[in-house]
């Protein structure tokens, strides 16, 4: 089977998220139902908008064959839950009563669905032998890397095939019913054009300016439409009844129209579309399902408003996609208008990524958690600027703010939508900038809100110069860079700076000292290889950016920092197998001058709590992962480093949780796998309370660990943790599309985009036209894989004999090419018809000159024999 294809018991947790960046979504459950309606700026895991779904029956001269709802078996428990809703008050407790009447179990359906999930595409297959036909789903949002604002729509597109199987003519109406969970009174409107038809769902309770006011939309561009604009209105399951009567009827659903007296809330209304089919024959039905929530306010908050209105700010702000459509009538007239266009790209992205030739477990990681970008986890603020949580609680964001040290794993946004995650820097230092150089690292809303007053965290902070670094390589814009160079040489000087009351290196050792804040919700005190790598990164990055502006002074004392620093570090946090933080936790002295012994002093067993001290930590090299990623260098001594993540491997790696003795949280239990956070091997002693979280299995750690063993050469151990996290997300235990760590849909599992770049040994500096790949590969093993950067994105080949470099969209100005495995036996280099004169020094092919691939024109090195060289 198909590895991406889920059946049966593996379809019962999937909720697959169809919706924009920054727009919320709706879930596509893995029997086919709509779920986890998340639209109206905020979380809302297990919620049902009414009686929404899609239906199809089948006729024949004037007589209905069949109707079902278009879902699969709804798999066990079948004793009900108590379910909120956003859309109403209260809570609907129905535990005890069986599955709620909103799943429509008690309705026709289909006996099975087999779901293919290639995020951002999902295929379905419905199966029962009594329908007459063969029906498939695909559902997805448009997903283009760099077309930010076309990835952003409002909307979920479904296009359902249906194939007759039968021996007979038959007409198969498809029927789509969308709830309107405003307030009274609801207002439906139908509205059309030769090419396109339009049910529109609204309230008049509006002024307009509300934080709950919206309204939604259906939408097809089928030629033969019906409209009921609304259902029965009555009580008890009236409206449910003669909703199934009028659909399983032949002919077309009567027409029900309501006066504003009489329509109240609670309605629903039904758009069909119908086709008729020979024996054989195949159809298309596209629906679009669109929304518009367009005002946000800080809800998380309650002296926000008091804030923004102090510091001069309105107290809401608009969701982007609202500055672009008027309506979710708007945004569905783009969608259908565009169909062919956003889903032609989708695809080409789609089959681009999963034509990468990664692991299977390693491709799932990556193309399940680039989901989060579509979830309510990401918003876009008013001028387009990304902002992140950390993850979702059922009804609520979970953990504000773009947190830095979270966002700091997050690989997917910033090579996928680089001008997304540029926004994210330039928020981050124009709102969180202290001063003193100090930076908050929670982003307030609405933006421009005074900054958090909490304490700067080490790897926050220094994680946002290396990400900046990062940024400006793989979108070659110096211009932005120095938009917020003053910025981040305020951040790296408070490191030193009298006014950092923490004292990270007042005497500029190149160490971390003092209290260090870090993600996991506490400090450690002392040196330690982990924040003591952000530092050095930090430094050597700020160099580099220093050089290239010319500030030759600075850009020497920053590398003599960062030489002192890594000399220091290996040389007395190295314990001859892993990395571990210097201190003594008997000493509490150390506490004294930050006022943290009743926080931090555990007085029963007089020791420092929190600490790593000889334990081995999963982050210990983490600095190191980063700069392979961006071509930043060695951090750490390469030998080291190599030991420590064997190390890792060897005793934070548990292959079965049963003995794991885990106070905390638990996202791995009984035989499951995972890394953990800490562990302190036989011998070594462990602090009687020790570094938070130790015991638990978090995705992002895990991911970052293992993609750092893949770097080293360590593959078989990389992907055995790998593996490990994905058979936790396999449909049955829980949900593949919602890696969760605090909260549902968190930021930090998207580190594993970086399989992708590691595995094929990606090498980038558009600020020199520069572009590598060093796959992980046997020789002469063929390989492809994506790739993506600022300008462009496409695939690389590499077979016997040639290699091709093909830009799919957008483009890539190209000089240097790095191929260290490759580059001294390539003999030709050829772009579309054309031969490029080029140099190859050690590893690196130099053009003559620039080179500008766009789609249509693919780079062709040759290793056979030599062709004549010209321009």
């Amino acid at each position: 089977m198909d590895p991406f294809t889920y059946t049966d018991r593996q379809t019962r947790e999937i909720s697959f998220p169809l919706g924009g960046i920054g727009s919320g979504c709706i879930g596509l459950a893995g029997n086919g139902r709509l779920i986890d309606w998340e639209i109206a700026n905020r979380p809302a895991k297990g919620t049902t908008n009414g009686f929404s779904h899609f239906a199809i029956k089948a006729e024949s001269k004037g007589q209905l064959v069949d109707a079902r709802v278009l879902h699969g078996d709804l798999q066990p428990p079948y004793s009900g839950a108590a379910v909120s809703s956003p859309w109403s008050q209260g809570v609907t407790a129905n535990f005890g009563f069986g599955p709620s009447r909103d799943f429509l179990t008690g309705l026709p359906h289909f006996r099975d669905v087999s779901f293919c999930g290639q995020y951002p595409m999902a295929d379905l297959q419905f199966k029962e032998p009594a329908f007459p036909g063969q029906v498939r789903l695909t559902a997805f949002n448009p997903f283009i890397p760099l077309e930010a604002d076309d990835s952003s729509l409002p909307a979920a597109f479904f296009e359902y095939q249906i194939t007759n199987s039968s021996r007979q003519p038959l007409t198969y109406t498809l029927a789509a019913t969308l709830a309107n969970p405003l307030p009274a009174s609801n207002r439906h409107s139908y509205h059309h054009s030769p090419d396109q038809h339009l049910l529109h769902l609204k309230s008049d309770a509006f002024s307009g300016t509300e934080p709950t006011c919206g309204d939604l939309c259906i939408g097809t561009d089928a030629a033969k439409v019906g409209v009921q604009q609304y259902w029965f209105k009555g009580a008890w399951f009236d409206s449910l009844e003669v909703y199934w009567r009028d659909f399983a009827s032949p002919g077309p659903m009567p027409s029900r129209r309501y006066s504003k007296a009489r329509a109240g809330e609670q309605n629903h209304a039904t758009l069909t579309a119908a086709l008729r089919l020979s024996p054989g024959q195949r159809g298309k039905v596209r629906f679009v399902l669109s929304w518009n929530f367009p005002n946000c306010q800080n809800y998380w908050n309650s002296n926000a408003g008091e804030t923004a209105c102090e510091a001069g700010l309105e107290s809401g702000w608009k969701n982007h996609y609202a500055t672009r459509f008027k309506d979710a009538r708007a945004s569905a007239q783009y969608a259908l208008a565009h169909w062919r266009r956003l889903h032609r790209d989708t695809l080409k992205f789609k089959e681009a990524l999963f034509a990468s030739d990664l692991p299977v477990a390693a491709l799932d990681a990556v193309a399940a958690n680039i989901s989060i970008l579509k979830t309510p986890t990401a918003l876009r603020l008013e001028d387009g600027t990304f902002y992140g949580w950390e993850g979702c609680h059922p009804d609520a964001g979970c953990c504000e703010g773009s947190c830095t040290h979270v966002w700091n794993y997050a690989q997917a946004l910033p090579f996928l939508f680089p001008q997304l995650e540029r926004s994210m820097r330039t928020a981050d230092y124009r709102y969180n900038l202290r001063p003193d150089g100090g930076m908050a690292f929670r982003l307030q809303l609405p933006i421009g809100t005074p900054f958090s007053g909490f304490r700067p965290c080490a790897d926050g902070q220094f994680g946002g110069v290396i990400k900046a670094y990062r940024d400006w390589k793989i979108s070659g814009d110096s211009a932005w860079l120095a938009s917020i160079w003053d910025g981040i040489k305020q951040s790296i000087d408070f490191t030193w700076s009298p006014a950092n009351q923490d004292q990270w290196d007042p005497d500029q050792t190149g160490v971390l000292q003092g209290r260090q804040h870090h993600t996991l919700d506490m400090e450690l005190f002392g040196p330690n290889a982990w924040l003591t790598g952000f530092y050095l990164a930090a430094l050597k990055a700020g160099a580099e950016i220093a050089e290239h502006f010319g500030e030759d002074e600075r850009a020497a004392h920053y590398r003599a920092l960062f030489q002192r620093g890594k000399a220091w570090t290996d040389q007395h946090l190295f314990n001859g197998e892993y990395y571990q933080q210097k201190i003594d936790l008997s000493d509490r002295k150390l506490l004294r001058s930050f006022g943290a012994q009743d926080q931090y002093w555990n007085s029963e067993h007089k020791e420092i709590k929190y600490q790593v001290d000889q334990g081995c930590g999963l982050d210990q090299v983490l600095a190191q992962w980063h700069a392979n990623l961006y071509g930043l260098g060695e951090i750490f001594d390469p030998r080291q480093t190599k030991k420590a993540l064997r190390s890792i491997y060897k005793y934070n790696f548990k292959a079965s949780m049963r003995q794991v003795y885990n106070p905390c949280r638990i996202y791995s239990l009984n035989d499951e796998a995972g890394l953990l956070i800490c562990e302190w091997p036989k011998g070594r002693p462990k602090p009687m309370i020790p570094l938070t979280y130790a015991q638990e299995t978090m995705n992002g750690f895990e991911y970052a660990a293992a993609i750092h063993m893949i770097q080293a050469g360590l593959v078989k151990e990389g992907m055995r943790a790998v593996t490990a996290i994905r058979d936790r997300y396999d449909g049955d235990k829980r949900n593949p599309w919602n890696e969760f760590e605090c909260g549902s849909n968190y930021a930090r599992s998207m580190a594993s985009y970086a399989l992708l770049n590691a595995f094929s040994g990606l090498s980038f500096n558009l600020v020199e036209n520069r572009l590598g790949f060093a796959p992980v590969v046997k020789k002469n093993e063929a390989f492809t894989c994506f790739w993506s950067l600022g300008t462009g994105w496409g695939l690389y080949r590499q077979r016997s004999g040639k290699i091709e470099l093909e830009v799919l969209h957008g483009f890539m100005a190209l000089k240097h090419l790095d191929l260290p495995q490759v580059a001294a036996s390539v003999k030709t280099i050829r772009l579309g018809a054309r031969s490029l004169t080029f140099s190859a020094v050690q590893g690196t092919l130099t053009l003559a000159r620039r080179a500008r691939l766009k789609p249509g024109r693919t780079l062709v090195l040759s290793t056979a024999k030599a062709e004549p060289k010209s321009s």
